[in-house]
């Protein structure tokens, strides 16, 4: 059976995919992008019930599409963020086949261009991208044995407090998601553990201004690569109850009781390593370090925005802190659930090309791997500090495909019995 041929195939119809069929599209390019569930289908399945957008809706967004019937300065549901890609989708007219799972992608032997294997058949592309983004496999660490508490789970799995059986809750992982699952059980009546580890927590507001505004305008968006030993620390930020700065202090003052980062198990007690305080401690630096830079912005520039001096003094520190556990018996604390919110890991087992590092990881700089016809997007850090929010993902979905215009332009010189054989353009 012949297979099928396109110049791209795209993997992933999540926001990435979305994004790079959009720009794609506008360069004229003969494109396919495969999606093994629904678009943008982690929104729908892999989160939690009550999750929202981090970032306001008049930025987490697509520039040529606002989100319909929220707020601009509000936070769109799950659902919303799923069915904004999924219109977004329908209004550039994406080529997109759901239900499509790509097996593998191989060079092709003697040729250029590559073998992709699917579910549904092959495709032989000239160009593959894999906007499969981050979130591939969630990372569980194997420290508490299976059976120790009646149930573990990946943040990933975690949907709602009822799902939990009856006890006490410890969640691991001090990021948005961390923060935010925990802030919700304690709400529901849960007694909550909640094990800190490094984080950067941002007002979530400040002088009449969200966040994200304050990292546009600081030009911290646009920082190419993380500062040192923070490449991989998580954010903590909420967008939950019409969003709020994430503060342990506050935490802390509804019941929930903070630990250090979880280090080790042995015969029913789970023991923190003694760093909560420096985790804590850092993280009020970055949040203060921001405030300067911010009151800085607005006197250089005479910006009339209301000053707010109380955001810049820190509430004393709470015994959990002060005096921290360092171990705690799960039977004795009657936890029932671990919910570990320990992110995610990439899995690229499908891509069988000479595209990554000595530890697995992408070799590519700005999307443009080391294997010349392949390319990532989606990736933290791809490009700067902004390439993992909507936003940025859009940008970066434009450089690359930019970068395969200008290949195919080479690749047409001198033949002209071919369609698309000139130079590609952008329509726009």
């Amino acid at each position: 059976m012949p297979s099928e041929e396109t110049e791209v195939v795209v993997v992933g119809a999540g926001q990435a995919g979305v994004a790079m069929s959009e720009h794609l599209g506008a360069h004229g390019v003969p494109h396919i992008v495969l999606e093994r569930h629904r678009v943008a289908e982690r929104w729908r399945s892999e989160r939690w019930d009550s999750l929202v957008a981090n970032g306001p809706a008049w930025h987490d967004r697509f520039p040529g599409l606002e989100f319909p019937d929220v707020d601009p300065d509000g936070f769109a549901s799950k659902e919303q963020v799923a069915d904004y890609f999924a219109a977004y989708a329908e209004k550039i007219g994406a080529p997109i086949r759901c239900g499509v799972e790509v097996t593998s992608v191989r060079k092709h032997d003697g040729r250029p261009g590559f073998r992709v294997e699917t579910s549904e058949g092959c495709i032989d592309a000239r160009f593959v991208v894999a906007a499969t983004g981050p979130f591939q496999r969630p990372v569980f660490p194997p420290i508490v044995p299976e059976g120790a508490v009646p149930v573990q789970m990946h943040s990933s799995g975690y949907r709602n407090p009822e799902q939990l059986p009856v006890g006490a809750v410890l969640v691991v992982g001090a990021g948005s998601s961390g923060v935010q699952i925990a802030d919700e059980l304690r709400r529901s009546g849960r007694q909550v553990h909640l094990s800190v580890g490094p984080h950067d927590r941002p007002p979530r507001e400040y002088r009449g201004r969200d966040f994200c505004w304050w990292l546009g305008v600081l030009g911290l968006w646009d920082a190419e690569t993380p500062p040192q030993g923070a490449e991989h620390v998580t954010i903590a930020v909420s967008g939950a109850r019409g969003g709020h700065t994430v503060d342990f202090r506050a935490l802390a003052d509804t019941g929930i009781e903070l630990a250090g980062l979880t280090a080790s198990y042995d015969d029913g007690v789970l023991r923190f390593a003694p760093d909560l305080a420096t985790n804590i401690a850092l993280g009020d630096d970055k949040y203060l370090s921001l405030l300067r830079a911010a009151d800085e912005y607005v006197e250089r520039n005479g910006l009339d925005l209301p000053e707010e001096p109380e955001a810049h003094v820190l509430g004393p520190l709470p015994d959990s802190v002060t005096d921290p556990r360092r171990e705690l018996d799960l039977a004795e604390a009657g936890v029932t659930s671990i919910i570990w919110a320990t992110g995610f890991a990439a899995d690229y087992g499908w891509l069988d090309v000479d595209a990554f590092d000595g530890n697995g990881r992408p070799d590519q700089r700005r999307g443009v791997s080391r294997e010349s016809g392949v390319y990532f997007l989606g990736l933290p850090w791809l490009s700067r500090r902004g390439s993992s929010f909507i936003w940025g993902v859009w940008h970066d979905a434009r450089y690359v495909a930019d970068h395969i215009a200008i290949q195919r332009g080479y690749l047409a010189y001198g033949i002209t019995d071919r369609p698309g054989a000139a130079p590609a353009t952008r329509k726009n």
